[in-house]
């Protein structure tokens, strides 16, 4: 014998309804938090999607506090501007490494003074080079040594006040030959009170030949003539023609 239930079946179905749209919200949430884990970071998008679905399925007995739902909107204010300011910064400094570049490249042919120990001369000509005294000193003097590490020429340049001193060469050794062009060493020294050789740092003229661009977002390089190596863009401290 069949037992049919002739009653309103409205609540039964409302209830089916209510089951069928929570595993809806639950599915939701489900796609916006695997948006926020595994290889996917939490965008703007998916953190809006899981504010709406807990506010969707929040107790309607005990909903949330007013003070926790401003506070997850403020984070949602916070990650939109974080994703503004990173994208700025991505444009500042793609602008900077453009222009950087340019700047580098014009270089290109000219000639430069950086510190250095090594410079490419032509001998037919004189060139001027500096030297960074660290304290005044009554003794300062430069050796200058060929490929070969022959000293050709000794300047003295006698006493000399802290800061930076000049110094020409003729492109003649100590016998008043004019020496072969090519690449010489400058080794400068002074003494300190107890009589004992001190370095100190000289800047030479350079050539520029090409620019090295970093594939990392690093400083540019600018490559020198004559196998003198390669200087940072910012150690340059002179730029001539």
């Amino acid at each position: 014998m069949a037992i049919v239930d002739t009653s309103n079946n409205t609540a039964v179905q409302d209830l089916f309804n209510s089951k069928v749209k929570t595993a809806s919200d639950n599915t939701n949430l489900a796609d916006a938090s695997k948006a926020a884990t595994g290889s996917q970071s939490l965008g703007k998008d998916a953190f809006l999607q899981l504010l709406v679905t807990q506010l969707k399925n929040q107790n309607p007995l005990s909903p949330q506090d007013n003070g926790a739902f401003v506070a997850q909107l403020a984070q949602f204010s916070s990650l939109e501007g974080i994703n503004t300011l990173n994208d700025s910064v991505n444009a500042i400094s793609s602008n900077f490494s453009s222009s950087q570049a340019l700047q580098a490249s014009s270089l290109v042919g000219r000639s430069i003074i950086t510190q250095t120990d090594k410079a490419l001369v032509d001998t037919s000509k004189s060139m001027t080079g500096s030297v960074a005294v660290t304290a005044a000193t009554g003794n300062v003097s430069i050796k200058i040594s060929d490929k070969d590490g022959n000293v050709v020429r000794t300047i003295d340049m006698g006493a000399q006040s802290a800061g930076t001193s000049d110094f020409i060469w003729d492109g003649k050794n100590d016998k008043g030959e004019v020496a072969a062009a090519g690449t010489y060493t400058f080794a400068a020294t002074t003494k300190n009170d107890k009589g004992d050789s001190v370095a100190l740092a000289t800047s030479l003229p350079a050539t520029v030949t090409s620019v090295t661009l970093s594939k990392t977002g690093g400083e540019m390089l600018l490559n020198l003539a004559g196998g003198m190596g390669s200087v940072k863009l910012s150690q340059i401290q002179t730029i001539g023609t």
